[in-house]
């Protein structure tokens, strides 16, 4: 089952993994000692970062590493891209009104 990258994001236990994966590959124990919950609850939060794509476990030996694999984000930031655009427009036409009603405003006020 391939999960929403957006949905794994959602969850802050799953940034702060991710952003701990960033800087480093560890074992899941190693994930696990740097949160206070359980390592059963560590385990399905990577389970699904890597259902997603954003994480990668390896097996070596007796321990499992997990990786991070950032560049799935890259469809989150096409996301908010194609969104600032939208909303940078919407801004600038609202601006643009506004500063065409303040016109208007000052020309009405001195034709009084």
């Amino acid at each position: 089952m391939r999960r929403d990258v957006f949905r794994a994001i959602a969850d802050p236990n799953r940034r702060a993994i991710l952003g701990l994966l960033a800087h480093q590959k560890l074992t899941l124990n190693g994930v696990a000692e740097n949160f206070p919950i359980s390592r059963p609850a560590i385990s399905k939060h990577v389970k699904i970062l890597a259902e997603c794509g954003l994480v990668v476990t390896r097996q070596r030996g007796r321990e499992r590493y997990c990786e991070a694999r950032l560049e799935r984000l890259n469809e989150v930031s096409d996301w908010i891209e194609r969104h600032r655009k939208i909303w940078a427009a919407r801004l600038d036409r609202l601006d643009e009104y506004l500063s065409e009603l303040q016109t208007r405003e000052k020309n009405h006020a001195r034709k009084k």
